[in-house]
């Protein structure tokens, strides 16, 4: 019997050992087929070689978004050559299905009431390059040499530079125009849409180099002294949100367990962004530009672990994982109506002592991260009379609370009117109709040259039905 044991185990092992080498189509139709009830695949673009972005979702109600259900999104690989945080996110999938089948009362709680959105890849051309030579110095930017986490729009530097004005905003901040006449990756282009169109609330990016979790703002106030702490208004919370992750994790919150660049700054496995390594990058947009809250985990030193060590890495974090997830439940949700019942978009809920709000989507609903305690929570639209509640949030808090506002009609008052209406952000996404271009640029069917991203100026050396002067993008 114990050689039976010893050859299943063995044999065990060699099928785990395998499954990485497995693209992602593979281990995503094997999870679709087996949970058919709560996966579903999808594609958010592709990269600049051609190959699918692909997001599994999982929900009880896959592919539709449900009245007060808040939406998770995880982002691995966003540096190729960092290939744990694809991993684990593999395994994440799995493991959901796995378990929801198997009936654990916790992981069915969690999918019934939250839709969650995995994308292992973000850079899978990187990824490739990566694999392809077996070493960690390849790979880390995509096909056009762009490193993804610096491609983002730097919000950061415009709410700096707006902090001393009066009744100054560090949300729904728009995209600045000159940022679309610079190089922006087809992977960064799909990226943005994609976290615009859905609800986010909550969000984590897996990088490799380091142990530990780091959370807005990532950027410093000041650009030429770095290691300065850089706390966004809602610094309690994302050291909440932090430390959920870092404390679940197996040693991550152990200060002997530092890979050396954050050992000096970290306290018990958390960082704050700026005070660490300044950069304008995915977490800060999340963050300043929608209502998701983002932190990002360093999942440790080696970037390119040996496979047998992928096991490892998994149950270090799964409990982390979850426990992250269960996070999004923390603070209030609830729907803001007129009085006629009809739900209203485009509110704001606004807390005291916190200047960042969160604004209603279509059906009239919100969801507000917020630390026990109590609150001051109001909510207001253009057209529309305040209403302000006092909440009281408890240590352990299963589900979010349940705050709701009935707004009275009321006449526009001209002289409050913002003439930057930020709230308008969404609607000036993409102002110069670059969807096009960055879909040629990952269409695979086109020649490589033609896929290069072309420079803002390129249309005036395009003569109507003339050849295309392929030859000035060598020089660009």
């Amino acid at each position: 019997r114990l050689s039976i044991l010893s050859r299943l185990w063995s044999l065990l092992l060699l099928l785990h050992l395998l499954l990485p080498r497995f693209s992602l189509p593979v281990h995503f139709t094997t999870i679709e087929d087996r949970c058919p009830e709560i996966a579903k695949t999808y594609s958010i673009g592709r990269s600049l070689e051609g190959r699918e972005l692909l997001v599994i979702e999982f929900s009880n109600n896959p592919g539709h978004h449900e009245l007060l259900e808040p939406e998770i999104k995880f982002i691995g690989n966003m540096h190729g050559n960092e290939v744990l945080g694809r991993q684990l996110l593999i395994y994440l999938a799995q493991s959901l299905c796995s378990e929801y089948l198997q009936g654990d009362e916790r992981i069915q709680t969690l999918v019934n009431t939250s839709r969650i959105h995995i994308l292992p890849s973000m850079n899978p051309d990187g990824y490739e390059l990566a694999v392809s030579r077996l070493q960690e110095r390849m790979g880390r930017n995509n096909a056009q040499n762009i490193d993804l986490n610096r491609n983002f729009p730097d919000l950061t530097s415009v709410v700096y530079n707006r902090r001393r004005q009066k009744g100054y905003r560090t949300d729904h901040i728009p995209i600045p125009d000159y940022y679309w006449f610079g190089k922006v990756a087809p992977e960064t282009y799909a990226v943005m849409k994609w976290i615009r169109s859905i609800p986010f609330v909550l969000s984590a990016s897996f990088h490799g180099g380091d142990l530990v979790v780091s959370y807005p703002y990532d950027m410093s106030k000041h650009p030429l002294e770095h290691n300065m702490l850089s706390p966004t208004p809602d610094d309690k919370v994302f050291k909440l949100l932090a430390r959920t992750y870092a404390k679940a994790h197996e040693t991550m919150s152990s200060e002997n367990s530092r890979c050396g660049s954050s050992r000096s700054v970290s306290q018990k496995g958390t960082v704050n962004g700026a005070q660490w390594s300044s950069i304008a990058g995915m977490q800060d947009f999340n963050y300043l530009h929608t209502n998701c809250f983002e932190v990002t985990v360093e999942l440790g030193c080696d970037k390119f672990p040996p496979e047998e060590e992928l096991f490892l890495v998994w149950h270090q974090n799964h409990e982390a994982l979850i426990d992250f997830m269960e996070a999004a439940h923390r603070g209030i949700s609830g729907i803001v109506k007129d009085e006629g019942g009809n739900a209203i978009p485009g509110a704001r809920i606004s807390v005291v002592g916190i200047r960042h709000d969160v604004t209603t989507g279509e059906n009239g609903e919100y969801w507000r991260l917020l630390t026990p305690g109590i609150h001051v929570v109001s909510a207001s639209a253009l057209g529309y009379t305040k209403a302000i509640k006092k909440v009281h949030l408890p240590q352990r808090m299963h589900t979010a609370g349940r705050v709701d506002f009935f707004l009275q009609k009321a006449p526009l008052d001209l002289d409050t009117l913002d003439p930057e209406n930020v709230t308008d952000s969404y609607a000036r996404f993409d102002p110069f109709n670059q969807y096009e271009r960055y879909m040629l640029m990952a269409d695979p069917s086109q020649n490589r040259e033609e896929r290069l991203e072309k420079p803002w100026w390129w249309s005036y050396f395009v003569l109507p039905g003339g050849t295309t002067p392929t030859w000035l993008l060598r020089h660009y």
